[in-house]
C-alpha cells in the first residue's frame, strides 16, 4: 500500500510546503436555516464542521490573521484558502462572487477550496466556480459521510446519494477537484458499511480526487450527544481506528490524494473518543501504523 498525500501533491506542485488557512465566508446551511430543517446534522456542532468558528470580517483581514498564526511557528510563504464550516456556496451570488474574486487574487493564495453541501450547487454558483478555476486552482469539498441512507436519516443529512452523484458529475464536468469526507463509525454502521463507502467513492468515475477521512466525534451541545447520552453506540479506541483506516487506504486509487486521516474538534467541547483530542500523538500513531503497513 501507498498512499498519495495532500501535502507531497502540494510540495510537488509548487516546490514548497503549502499551510492552510480557515477562513470564513459568512455562510449558513438550508439544514440549519429551516430550508430543509434545523439543526444541522447530527455531529455538528453550532460552529460547523469547522475546527472553529472563524470571526466574520473582511476577508483581507481574515487572511493576514490567519497568516500571523501559521507564521509564529513557520515560515510559510504561500496558502490555501479554505472556507470550511457551514456550506459556502450557500449565499447571496453577488457577495459570494466579490469574496472569492478577492480571495483568490491574493499573491500568497496558491488555492482556493470550499466546503459545501452537494444540494447548494445551482448552476449560476457552478459557472462561478469554473471561472474562479481559470484563475487558481479551486478544491470543493463535499461532506458526503456515507452513502448509506438509513445512516444518512439517522444523522439528519438532508439529502439522498443520487443528489451527491448529480453534483459530483457536475463539478467534474466543470473541471473542478472534489474532495469528499467520510466519516467512520457513525452510529449503526458496521465496517462492511464503512468500507463499502469507500469502495463507492473508489469506483467513482472520473476517479475522485482527493479524501478525508474523520474519526466520529460525539461534541457537546450536538443532536448526537443526547443520542449517545441516551443509546450508547460502540466508539473505537485509537488502535482499532488505526487498523480499519489502513484498509479503507488500501482501496483508495493511487491518484486519489489523502487530505485527512482524522478530525481534530474542540478539546472543550470533545466528549468521545478522548484520545482524539491529542492531535499530535494521534497523528503519530496513525503515521506510524500507515507507514508500518505500506
Amino acid at each position: 500500500m501507498k498512499i498519495l498525500r495532500i501535502s507531497d501533491v502540494l510540495k510537488d506542485r509548487y516546490g514548497e510546503k503549502i499551510y492552510r488557512l480557515s477562513l470564513s465566508s459568512g455562510c449558513s446551511c438550508p439544514n440549519r436555516d429551516g430550508a430543509i430543517g434545523y439543526g444541522g446534522c447530527t455531529f455538528c456542532s453550532e460552529g460547523g464542521s469547522g475546527e472553529f468558528a472563524a470571526r466574520v470580517a473582511p476577508v483581507r483581514e481574515q487572511i493576514e490573521d490567519a497568516k500571523c498564526r501559521i507564521r509564529n511557528k513557520t515560515d510559510a510563504r504561500r496558502f490555501i484558502a479554505y472556507f470550511q464550516s457551514y456550506s459556502n456556496t450557500y449565499g447571496g451570488y453577488d457577495r459570494l462572487k466579490e469574496l472569492y474574486l478577492e480571495t483568490i487574487r491574493q499573491e500568497e493564495i496558491v488555492t482556493l477550496a470550499i466546503g459545501t453541501r452537494p444540494d447548494c450547487l445551482p448552476e449560476k454558483m457552478l459557472h462561478l466556480l469554473r471561472k474562479l478555476n481559470e484563475i487558481k486552482p479551486v478544491w470543493v469539498e463535499l461532506g458526503l459521510q456515507t452513502v448509506h441512507e438509513k445512516t444518512a436519516e439517522r444523522i439528519h443529512r438532508g439529502y439522498s446519494l443520487p443528489v451527491f452523484e448529480k453534483a459530483y458529475q457536475e463539478l467534474k464536468r466543470a473541471g473542478l477537484e472534489v474532495v469528499v469526507h467520510v466519516i467512520l463509525g457513525l452510529p449503526g454502521e458496521t465496517e462492511e458499511d464503512m468500507l463499502s463507502t469507500v469502495r463507492y467513492l473508489s469506483g467513482l468515475e472520473p476517479t475522485l480526487d482527493g479524501i478525508k477521512l474523520h474519526m466520529l466525534q460525539i461534541l457537546k451541545g450536538t443532536k448526537l450527544e443526547e443520542e449517545y447520552a441516551s443509546n450508547p453506540f460502540p466508539v473505537m479506541s485509537l488502535e482499532e481506528y488505526g487498523n480499519f483506516l489502513i484498509q479503507c487506504l488500501k482501496l483508495l486509487p493511487r491518484e486519489t490524494a489523502v487530505h485527512r486521516i482524522t478530525g481534530d474538534g474542540p478539546k472543550s467541547l470533545l466528549i468521545e473518543p478522548q484520545w482524539c483530542a491529542d492531535k499530535k500523538k494521534v497523528l503519530n500513531v496513525l503515521n506510524r501504523m500507515i507507514q508500518e503497513a505500506e
